[in-house]
């Protein structure tokens, strides 16, 4: 079985199963889904709890006979094994069918790993997972979800977000779930329980967002020039390359000139699955072909100025192509 978060406690409900493979790039996300997990195991009677570490000299003949073994005092136990890369090779790979195909009575297999991609999905000791136990995706919230679950945090310890506060925390915050915990935390202890006004939230919490570069592309594709301006503004308070950051939106540009209709099996250009394949045919129909040839001419002149002695004057032209592509996506008729 297949689920995600929002579908966890209500799975936990019923019959708990005896695998559970917990997946995502989003730590609090993972940790409270696990904790989730582990107290529905402590009510089923698995007051055991032994952790391993997968490294690159894991011995995995030395897990299955860990699994297989009877406790000394009869007790059931959680197995719980951490695995930094989702890719166990496969020794590993056989490792885990053999134990989910003859799982022992007494052990709950709960495993927690970084995200798995799409591609490595179809391998054989995750389908085993799906099929023998249960699979929780955590995925990343997308900008759009975090006002939505920064709303449900603030409610649960007693705060209620007034107009545009969940917003603003959102944008304070977003990347960097952990500190939106944080500051939730903070706000609750300063306030009290009640409304809470964009005004508090503006006075009490800091900037803690976090970005990455592919997010910029989601912004430039959907039109969002405000968060695009912020990301990029947060990239460079993060020292990131301006060079990264250029071959990003260059990217874009050439995906949405490269785009068609009918090019279903371009894998390059829906990196990202069904969400940007959306995003970039409509921008591609938005964005004029003209308007994209020049920004992309305007980016390769941009390139030698980043690789001279005057490239922190870079920032201010990424901001402005990013702008002018997002105003395009956003206003423009296809």
């Amino acid at each position: 079985m297949r689920l995600q978060p929002e579908t966890l406690s209500r799975a936990l409900e019923g019959r708990l199963a005896q695998a559970w493979l917990v997946a995502g790039d989003e730590p609090l996300r993972v940790g409270e889904a696990a904790d989730l997990i582990r107290a529905r195991a402590r009510q089923d009677g698995y007051t055991g709890r032994e952790v391993w570490f997968a490294d690159r000299s894991f011995d995995w003949n030395e897990l299955l006979a860990g699994l297989r073994a009877m406790s000394l005092f009869a007790e059931r136990r959680i197995v719980e094994l951490r695995l930094a890369n989702p890719k166990p090779g496969v020794e590993g790979s056989k490792a885990l069918i053999a134990a989910l195909e003859d799982p022992a009575p007494d052990v709950l297999l709960l495993m927690i790993t970084d995200k798995i991609e799409w591609a490595d999905r179809q391998n054989a000791w995750v389908k085993a997972f799906e099929t023998k136990g249960c699979c929780l995706d955590v995925e990343q919230l997308l900008a759009e979800q975090l006002p939505a679950w920064i709303t449900a945090r603030m409610r649960r310890v007693g705060l209620e977000p007034g107009p545009e506060a969940a917003e603003l925390l959102a944008e304070r915050c977003e990347g960097n779930l952990v500190a939106a915990h944080q500051e939730i935390e903070l706000l609750a202890l300063l306030h009290g329980r009640g409304v809470v006004t964009v005004d508090t939230v503006a006075a009490a919490v800091a900037n803690s967002a976090r970005y990455h570069v592919f997010q910029l592309g989601e912004a430039l594709l959907g039109g969002d020039p405000a968060r695009a301006v912020r990301i990029l503004e947060g990239l460079a308070a993060e020292g990131e390359e301006p060079t990264l950051v250029l071959w990003c939106l260059s990217e874009e540009l050439r995906s949405i000139l490269q785009w068609r209709p009918d090019a279903g099996g371009a894998k390059r250009l829906f990196r990202g699955g069904r969400r940007r394949k959306e995003q970039l045919a409509n921008a591609a129909r938005r964005v004029p072909r003209s308007l994209a040839q020049d920004l992309l001419t305007e980016a390769a002149r941009l390139d030698g100025v980043i690789k001279g002695p005057r490239k922190d004057e870079a920032w201010g032209t990424l901001a402005r192509i990013a702008t002018d592509l997002c105003i395009a996506v956003r206003n423009r008729a296809g």
